[in-house]
């Protein structure tokens, strides 16, 4: 089974078509071009989907770069 990290990438990769697996660890939403409002949102149900969870969708903000929510999984995670 694909760790973490790499189910997120599979993730981004959905939501931001044609980003390679580099640029998505260095993604931030001030730094990609398409990550927008409608990106942030539908990334965070790719991402509920995908690690069968619940995020408050007032977690948003800081939910702000691959490695925060990265960061924010594996805390999450390990919770459950």
């Amino acid at each position: 089974m694909p760790d973490v990290r790499s189910r997120l990438v599979g993730c981004f990769q959905v939501v931001f078509d044609g980003l390679s697996d580099a640029q998505v660890e260095q993604a931030t939403r001030a730094a990609t071009e398409s990550w927008d409002s409608v990106a942030a949102i539908t990334l965070v149900n790719v991402v509920e989907e995908e690690f069968h969870i619940q995020i408050d969708y007032d977690r948003l903000p800081e939910l702000d770069s691959f490695p925060r929510i990265l960061d924010y999984l594996t805390q999450r995670l390990c919770l459950t």
